[in-house]
């Protein structure tokens, strides 16, 4: 008669790194990053620790040291990766298809971690989890040393969306899909509910990343695209993305810019829809015309980081259509990790480009 293991529940296993992991810590506005070393992780039943081949700098992490976001310290800053599975805890780990993950497989994967039980998880809005974690934003040693993409390892716990990817697409692709692309992926969709995309008319406020990405992913669906950015040099790769000029009012208008809110409520066309996606930061109540709004039909949604099968679909399209588009290029920069600061900085410069990438190691 076979043997019933029973582990005490929160079991851990202890799992060597030869060589040490490292970590560059973030400890507050104004300092430089130290570099610590992680010669060990406790891996919990389900989860992942993944050796980290290619990291984004986004947005968020700028905002971060420059003191516009709040953040506990200290803290691993990133969550935009990509890399490949080294240790699995004892009970194994799912990808977002169902099947079981294995050594070696190489992946990205969602910026939160969901409970997968609360109601909102089961609303379908683990990225709004009542018990929510986000990967460069918790503050370390809560969770383990390792819970950002600043390092050469992430802790990946239980409850994270992991997505295998392909081993062809270039890792400056992938590296950016856990956040930007699937933030756009999600924005297309929530902006193609209840209507076809084949024939829209769709605006585009803001030429970042998710701008862009949001461009392309709307125009392989059929759409006719407007990006509108301050940046003429934006606006112009834009047009790599799938974007024209439009001959009249946008029947859909993405705000990924955050600063042109108002202009894409005044902008949309009647029976339109207005997705939010850039406010991120704290900024002034924007002014609403509801008689407006509402003699028009306008609907207004929203966008938040993303589930896991928005993140599916994201590097799906990335696989496929997404080839013929420049998401190459977006990471137009790439610096070893222990040159962090100076990449934090260049990527919060005027004229900075779509994304810096940082290599552990090099």
């Amino acid at each position: 008669m076979g043997t019933l293991l029973i582990r005490p529940p929160g079991h851990r296993r202890d799992v060597a790194l030869r060589p040490a992991a490292t970590a560059m810590v973030w400890i507050g506005e104004g300092h430089p990053h130290e570099m610590i070393a992680v010669p060990g992780v406790a891996l919990g039943d389900a989860d992942v620790l993944v050796a980290v081949e290619l990291s984004t700098i986004c947005g968020s992490d700028v905002h971060t040291v420059q003191g516009r976001r709040s953040a506990p310290s200290p803290l691993v800053l990133g969550h935009e990766s990509v890399g490949r599975v080294i240790a699995i805890g004892d009970e194994g780990a799912l990808a977002v298809d169902g099947t079981p993950l294995r050594i070696g497989d190489r992946v990205v994967w969602s910026v939160t971690v969901s409970c997968g039980r609360c109601d909102r998880c089961l609303a379908g809005m683990p990225q709004k989890c009542r018990d929510l974690g986000t990967y460069g934003h918790d503050r370390i040693g809560v969770h383990g040393d390792l819970a950002g993409a600043f390092g050469s390892h992430m802790q990946l716990r239980a409850g994270t969306a992991i997505v295998r990817v392909p081993e062809a697409l270039p890792a400056a692709v992938l590296a950016p899909a856990g956040c930007a692309t699937a933030t756009a992926w999600a924005a297309v969709a929530r902006a193609a509910q209840g209507r076809e995309l084949e024939g829209a008319r769709v605006r585009i406020h803001g030429a970042g990343l998710v701008g862009l990405s949001a461009a392309a992913i709307a125009a392989d669906q059929g759409a006719l695209v407007e990006v509108l950015d301050p940046n003429s040099d934006r606006r112009t790769l834009a047009t790599r993305f799938g974007a024209t000029a439009l001959d009249r009012e946008p029947d859909v208008v993405i705000e990924a810019s955050g600063h042109a809110v108002a202009d894409a409520l005044a902008g949309v066309a009647v029976g339109g829809t207005v997705v939010l996606v850039g406010s991120v930061l704290p900024a002034d109540p924007v002014p609403m015309d509801a008689e407006s709004i509402l003699r028009r039909l306008v609907t207004i949604t929203a966008v938040h980081n993303c589930t896991g099968a928005e993140l599916a679909a994201a590097v799906g399209f990335l696989a496929g259509p997404g080839r013929a588009y420049p998401f190459a290029d977006a990471v137009s920069a790439v610096r070893a990790l222990a040159e962090i600061d100076d990449a934090l900085h260049a990527a919060g410069a005027p004229g900075a480009p779509l994304r810096i990438g940082l290599i552990p190691g090099r």
